[in-house]
């Protein structure tokens, strides 16, 4: 994976749709992972369907019960380990 985008702020999650379609363009693949108040903003239509171009989606499992846990998850969920492991399979990470 070329770029993962780490979404930690609802403010963020915010930001990612333009990047994530920006990156569909220049047919780089990206992945995301979600945590803290960040995965507020998988409540969002325009975020869900930018990541449909996503190698892989995930929200932090602790997370998303703490901010979310009335809302069906609409991406995998996971722990803090996978987040360890797609940031070394990344050639870029950039922090939201």
């Amino acid at each position: 994976m070329e770029i993962l985008f780490h979404v930690t702020t609802a403010a963020g999650a915010r930001l990612l749709p333009p990047l994530a379609r920006a990156c569909g363009r220049a047919g780089r693949s990206f992945g995301c992972f979600f945590t803290h108040d960040g995965v507020a903003g998988l409540r969002d239509a325009a975020l869900s369907a930018a990541l449909a171009g996503a190698s892989r989606a995930v929200v932090c499992e602790e997370s998303w019960h703490r901010f979310c846990a009335d809302a069906p998850c609409p991406v995998e969920l996971g722990s803090q380990t996978i987040n360890s492991a797609l940031m070394g399979e990344s050639a870029r990470v950039v922090s939201l």
